[in-house]
Parts: C-alpha cells; structure tokens; sequence
C-alpha cells in the first residue's frame, strides 16, 4: 500500500467518524466542531483528488465562514435541548428508511468495481481551476445564472423576513434620534460637595 492510499483510508476513517460524531453529540457546539473536522478532511481527501481549487473553497468557504456563523448562532442561541430532542423517536419512521436507502447505495457505488465509465473524458491539461472555470461559464452559465437569482432571492427573503415588525425586539426611530436637542442629551446637575 502506497503513502496516498493510506493517507485516503485515514482521511476517510476520520471523515466516517466526525460525520458520525456531528449527528450523535449531544451538545451542538461539539456537533459543530465535528463537523469542521469533517470538512478539514473532506478538504483533504479532494487535495489527493488534484482539485486544489475545490479543497481550498471548502475550507476558506465552509469552515472559514458558514461554520464560524454556525459555531457563533449554535453558541450565542439559548437552545432548550429536551425540547430539541422530544420528537426524535416519533419521526424514526421516517428517517430510518432514507438512512438506510443511504447506506444502501454508497455500498452500491463502493463496491462497483469499475467506477468511470467506458467513454470517460481525459484529464483536463492544465489547472483543473481554469477548466472548472471554463466549464461554469461556457457549458453551465444559464444553470450558474440560475443559482445566483435563487440565490438572491433567499437573501431577499431573509432580509424581509428579518425586518418585519417582532415584539421581542426593540425597535429604534432614527428620525427620533436626530432630533434631539443639544440640552436634551446632557444635564448638568449642580450638588454640594460632601465633607468628611
């Protein structure tokens, strides 16, 4: 066994596990720990793939941004975790069957023994990061554009969402809170000094 086949089975075993651990912890903040350990070694093992470009997305992306949001939300959210975990056994039914769907086809794909098809392209000559660029806006630019207007439109969806009138926060005027007046923000108060 070669140093990359090794370093794959460890990178998968480790990835196998933290994946594992991000669904059964307890507490969320080590759920979600686990999962940037997930995506360190899934970022790993597409560096043995030769896709820099992906590896280091996932890491400046996934862990860089949306797992510090998470980590910030999971830890600054007063999260009641009895009232979290009330409806796990009612909905097995249901979760049971698409896990084990799940595990049924990667053992399908893991066990192929020819993964690439007969007429598999060649190898991209050159950086894999210019041919995924070329790719994206040649052959996919409508289904690229696609995804940008959805995602837009989720960013406007949260931002109205957000915005609307909730009793729970405290809302601030801020044509109230230019017009005050100079008098009104500082008053001086005139007291005898004390003795001892």
């Amino acid at each position: 066994m070669d140093f990359k086949t090794a370093l794959f089975y460890i990178l998968s075993a480790i990835l196998v596990i933290a994946a594992l651990r991000v669904i059964t912890a307890r507490n969320p903040v080590h759920a979600v720990l686990f999962l940037v350990l997930a995506f360190f070694n899934a970022s790993g093992l597409w560096l043995l793939l030769q896709a820099e470009f992906l590896a280091i997305a996932l890491i400046v992306v996934y862990v860089g941004a949306v797992m510090v949001l998470f980590l910030f939300v999971v830890m600054m959210l007063d999260i009641n975790l009895e009232r979290l975990r009330q409806g796990f056994w009612s909905n097995l039914w249901l979760g049971g069957p698409i896990a084990l769907l799940m595990v049924a086809e990667m053992v399908a794909v893991l066990s192929a023994r020819n993964i690439a098809p007969e007429g598999a392209p060649a190898a991209a000559v050159g950086s894999n990061t210019k041919a995924l660029g070329v790719a994206i806006y040649t052959d996919y630019v409508y289904p690229f554009e696609l995804a940008s207007v959805i995602l837009l439109v989720a960013l406007i969806a949260a931002v109205v969402l957000n915005l609307r009138k909730r009793k729970d926060t405290k809302q601030l005027d801020p044509a109230r809170q230019i017009a005050v007046k100079r008098r009104d923000r500082v008053r001086i108060v005139s007291m005898p000094s004390e003795k001892e």
